[in-house]
């Protein structure tokens, strides 16, 4: 092969490779605004069963035509506490099955209208104003980028046939397998799609550059290296995210063992099938992407409790991960007796006040040793305090139109004033993760003495909403009048902090942006101050 043949086949394969990869990219993301909120919603919902889970798993993979993004959103509700590693297995199952689809896709050989579709995708972007049409553009053009960057793949990897290393390579792989699912594994690894790296090889296929013996291990290898990026996901996370990562790759491993072994039956029945349905060397390809991905789910799906067990001894460690879904609001309090429903509410408050004082501590961690675990775990209990907000809120709002006492409207309308502040208190915290990030990415430096100002600020804050939430808890108006008293201490040190900060940023003892970064989390700090004080003299005024 000449040097021109080799610069033209690298260039055509990496220049369509990523313009398939952005396609994929493009559309999931067209997909998923237009799906909006209900990916998640599906994923918290549908998962009351591993069934329901692996359903749940094919609908939000075809939605957003990844696997890996479903896997990672699973990560993440595991480790908020929104999901069961049992329920997350069913999940990573129908994760599995639904990212099929793109193979199904590609199979219908639909190149010569990828830059007409591009076309259409463009004309939706730029010439309509309605996010709903914008949505739609991004899907036509990640469509026909696609297909396009695959046309460029496929005519890139055409001088392959002429090159001897890849005829001896798959002269390897047809009588190796195991070097197949290696092959697989790693290329998927390295391009993190295995939409992408199925795409490859049924365009390698297609071309008679691999035999079906050949290309079905690489195919198994793909669904092994599409994992790395669930493991990723879970680094650092909790014990829980960890353990589905963990399960993702075993589920794959023992499928691609299953498979290897029964290769030969298992490459009879696809040419068996695909001939008998008349289908070409792409939907061939599809079908045994497809057929492998549901089989092994059907062969796994009984054993779901076992492999949440495996993974459990695989990656010890006690999980602390709390339980972050609303526990106490059962709707039928409300019908039968909404003075209970009101006490139940309270009770959730208190669990979202307690996530509150959780979540400022963290922040506080943060910002004394810049580790991101932390941060990770303030910003999960920010992610649970917005959930059960919206839960309680709902509550309320349906308690509200039943027939409530006096002393139960004053205490209805305490609680709907409480969930607004501890949510508020969420956002401020959140803030501060983020100006913790802005100096940990900018490297600025916060000198000694303004540290010990800001760790003595942070600690009057947690006690203060501390105390706030116990007052609420107990209604002891002697700790309601404290917190006023501490949120006065709070508002004085904020004054005192500013002053002090001026005259260190005049000696030259602190930089602008480390200036930026301080006076923002003091000023976060006292209005957090400010949510703890209206939380007690709600408890005061309900008491007048």
């Amino acid at each position: 092969m000449s040097t021109i043949d080799l610069q033209t086949l690298i260039f055509e394969f990496l220049g369509g490779l990523g313009i398939f990869l952005l396609g994929i990219k493009t559309m999931g993301e067209g997909l998923q605004k237009s799906a909006g909120d209900r990916l998640r919603d599906i994923l918290d919902r549908w998962t009351s069963n591993p069934l329901l889970g692996v359903l749940a798993g094919i609908i939000v993979t075809i939605l957003i035509q990844s696997s890996s993004g479903t896997t990672v959103i699973t990560v993440g509700l595991v480790s908020a506490g929104f999901m069961t590693l049992r329920q997350a297995i069913g999940v990573v199952m129908g994760a599995n099955i639904g990212t099929t689809v793109t193979a199904f896709i590609i199979g219908f050989d639909i190149g010569a209208y990828s830059l007409p579709i591009i076309f259409i995708g463009v004309f939706f972007l730029f010439f309509f104003k309605k996010r709903k049409w914008n949505n739609l553009g991004q899907v036509f053009f990640g469509f026909g980028a696609l297909f396009y960057g695959l046309e460029l793949m496929s005519g890139g990897l055409k001088p392959l046939r002429s090159l001897e290393a890849f005829h001896d390579l798959t002269v390897q792989m047809a009588s190796h397998p195991v070097l197949g699912v290696v092959v697989g594994t790693l290329f998927t690894v390295l391009v993190q799609s295995s939409s992408a790296t199925v795409g490859i090889l049924q365009g390698l296929y297609e071309q008679g550059l691999l035999t079906l013996d050949a290309a079905l291990p690489v195919l198994f290898g793909d669904n092994i290296g599409t994992t790395i990026t669930a493991v990723l996901a879970a680094i650092g996370a909790s014990v829980a995210a960890k353990r589905t990562a963990a399960s993702h790759v075993m589920f794959n491993l023992i499928g691609a063992t299953i498979f290897i072994l029964l290769l030969n039956p298992f490459t009879s029945f696809i040419i068996y099938l695909t001939g008998f349905l008349d289908l070409g060397p792409k939907m061939q390809i599809a079908f045994a992407h497809g057929t492998f991905n549901i089989v092994n789910t059907l062969i796994q799906l009984p054993f779901i409790a076992l492999i949440a067990k495996a993974v459990t001894k695989i990656v010890p460690g006690q999980d602390t991960v709390v339980e972050y879904k609303a526990k106490h609001l059962d709707p039928l309090f409300i019908e039968q007796s909404p003075s209970i429903a009101l006490g139940q509410a309270q009770e959730e408050v208190l669990r979202m006040g307690q996530l509150a004082s959780k979540g400022l501590e963290e922040t506080f961690e943060f910002l004394k040793t810049k580790s991101t675990k932390h941060s990770e775990v303030a910003l999960q209990l920010e992610d649970a305090i917005n959930n059960l907000d919206k839960k309680i809120t709902e509550y309320l709002v349906e308690l509200a139109r039943r027939s409530l006492s006096g002393a139960e409207s004053e205490r209805h309308t305490l609680l709907m004033d409480t969930v607004r502040d501890i949510e508020r208190v969420g956002d401020h915290f959140e803030n501060i993760v983020e100006l913790v990030d802005y100096q940990m990415a900018n490297k600025v430096q916060i000198s000694d003495e303004a540290m010990r100002d800001l760790e003595e600020m942070f600690n009057l804050t947690i006690k203060t909403l501390k105390d706030a939430i116990e007052a609420l808890d107990q209604n002891d108006l002697t700790l309601a009048k404290k917190v006023k008293d501490e949120e006065d201490q709070i508002d004085q040190m904020e004054r005192k902090l500013r002053k002090q900060h001026i005259l260190r940023l005049n000696e030259g003892l602190c930089s602008g942006q480390s200036g930026i970064v301080y006076v923002d989390i003091i000023s976060n700090l006292e209005r957090i101050g400010d949510h703890c004080v209206n939380i007690a003299e709600a408890v005061l005024g309900e008491n007048h």
